[in-house]
């Protein structure tokens, strides 16, 4: 194996780079921006010279490289082909074969960003020490990524991991971004908490709550109140406990994962996130895996580079 590997994690703003050996070891890490212009066809040249500029300052050449793990915020289907990017401004992009032949043929794997930074938390954060892991991001959005005997599990289309666009609630009249009613995005993102709180303060104009008094009310301030006691607070990270913990039993009873790990902005709250969707994943889950581990994320905006450069150290 050849002495060093980088891990890339393409966001919408900037791209993380990674700089690994090829037993694992971080180095650094830096940013690059993201130029979109020109339907993104700057991205991966702008890839390539800041890796190789990174190993000339090492007095080190593409021959030292095992290769470069790559996450991109899209689809990636078979042989690295990103099924279309609207964040990124691509439409299908070999991303293998591009930016291998920038970098002299060096090999590159490709991935999912939501699967690749599960592969970062299983390999060295919250999933460490184990083999099967489902990870459950909460963002702007709920994502996710599945890792199974320690490879990510990306389905035929790319779309393994979309847990934010699993139906959990009928009747819903609000549109998903996705374009269906009654995804779990719609309760369990940042956006989807605070979408939760305005309608509890509509529905109970007469409740004394802090929340009320709030401009621009925020998924944080739902947590931090529900730590005081707050009785609406309270409600309202409960029902959201409910969707999650509901949707993750169904999510287990296909997977039955050594561990679940949750990450993103959200799982900043802590402990009594993770009491509320226990408290309603328990009862709602298969018998056999009702015992699945859960634990947060720890790798936070790295776990992408990580899983990157894993992939590489996979293969």
């Amino acid at each position: 194996m050849k002495p060093y590997a980088f891990g890339v994690d393409i966001g919408g703003t900037t791209v993380k780079i990674g700089f690994f050996t090829s037993e694992g070891k971080f180095i650094e890490h830096w940013e690059i921006p993201t130029r979109k212009d020109d339907g993104g066809g700057k991205i991966l040249p702008d890839i390539a010279k800041a890796i190789v500029k990174k190993l000339k300052e090492h007095d080190l050449t593409v021959d030292d490289l095992e290769g470069v793990g790559v996450g991109v915020p899209g689809p990636v289907v078979a042989g690295g082909i990103v099924n279309k990017c609207v964040n990124l401004g691509w439409d299908v992009v070999d991303v293998r074969t591009q930016l291998s032949d920038l970098l002299g043929g060096v090999p590159v794997e490709v991935a999912n960003d939501a699967n690749v930074a599960a592969l970062g938390e299983q390999w060295n954060g919250g999933g460490k020490g184990h083999d099967n892991v489902v990870m459950v991001t909460l963002g702007t959005g709920v994502g996710g990524g599945i890792v199974i005997n320690g490879k990510i599990l990306p389905g035929v289309h790319g779309a393994a991991g979309e847990i934010g666009h699993m139906k959990v609630k009928e009747g819903e009249t609000a549109t998903c971004g996705c374009g269906k009613k009654g995804c779990l995005e719609q309760y369990g993102s940042a956006t989807g908490v605070v979408r939760l709180a305005k309608i509890a303060l509509a529905n109970n104009p007469d409740a004394d709550s802090a929340l009320r008094k709030l401009d621009p009310l925020t998924a944080k301030d739902v947590f931090d109140y529900a730590k005081t006691g707050d009785e609406l607070s309270l409600q309202i990270v409960d029902e959201v406990g409910k969707m999650l913990g509901e949707a993750i039993a169904h999510i287990t009873c296909v997977l039955d994962p050594d561990v679940v790990v949750i990450g993103g902005g959200v799982s900043k709250a802590g402990q009594i996130l993770l009491d509320a969707v226990l408290k309603h994943y328990t009862p709602a889950a298969f018998h056999a895996s009702r015992h699945s581990d859960f634990k947060l994320a720890v790798l936070g905006n790295d776990a992408g580079m990580y899983g990157a450069v894993r992939m590489i150290l996979n293969k």
